[in-house]
């Protein structure tokens, strides 16, 4: 969707406007705002979300890709709002989450080939070169900066989820090695108890 300047002030992510006015929504609406003068821009996010995400949706699912999609557009949002909480600047478009589905596919198929202009590049050294760019950019002085902070953000959060995807088994796994220990050493108080009880028992009947 385009974004004329009402539909910019009220849907683009501000973050002085989520700070103080508390317009949250713009964490979501701004993701489906571009503005029509950069076609180049709205070029580049339709291309990566049909080159890289639809091999990711296959890869996933519809349920989780389209879950992919938020979570990294939505904390490219929210990143952009720690960072800047008082500035005024609007940032509006899908890159953040097609930054994060960038990030995926580098995880996911970092050997596959992209043919960049004519030069074949491996997919990983492909998404590491755009992500040294969008630092960098980030780093300068101009309006672009913030922007550049939400391509950041959508890598950030797409490696945080993909990685901490990976360290939930081995969570789980700690937490259920624990608790079998944990019962097995209340089974062997139970068993020494109860032993302990029979001999005391035996020991009275001897007695008698």
């Amino acid at each position: 969707m385009a974004g004329g300047p009402s539909s910019t002030y009220k849907f683009g992510l501000t973050p002085i406007l989520v700070t103080q006015n508390y317009y949250l929504w713009q964490l979501v609406t701004y993701i489906f705002l571009h503005d029509p003068g950069q076609l180049f821009h709205i070029l580049f996010n339709m291309l990566g979300l049909w080159m890289f995400g639809s091999e990711l949706e296959r890869f996933w699912g519809t349920r989780q890709f389209t879950k992919f999609f938020f979570i990294c557009g939505i904390g490219a949002g929210i990143l952009t709002v720690l960072l800047s909480p008082n500035s005024a600047g609007t940032t509006i478009g899908a890159s953040g989450a097609i930054y994060g589905i960038l990030a995926a596919y580098g995880i996911l198929f970092p050997d596959r080939i992209i043919i960049f202009i004519i030069f074949p590049i491996p997919a990983k050294w492909f998404v590491i070169g755009l992500g040294v760019m969008a630092f960098v950019s980030s780093l300068s002085a101009s309006g672009s900066g913030i922007a550049n902070v939400a391509h950041l953000g959508g890598m950030l959060c797409g490696l945080v989820y993909l990685r901490g995807g990976r360290l939930l088994p081995n969570l789980r796994l700690t937490y259920q090695r624990w608790q079998r220990n944990r019962l097995r050493r209340k089974f062997d108080e139970y068993y020494n108890e109860k032993h302990r009880d029979d001999d005391q028992q035996r020991w009275r009947r001897w007695r008698n």
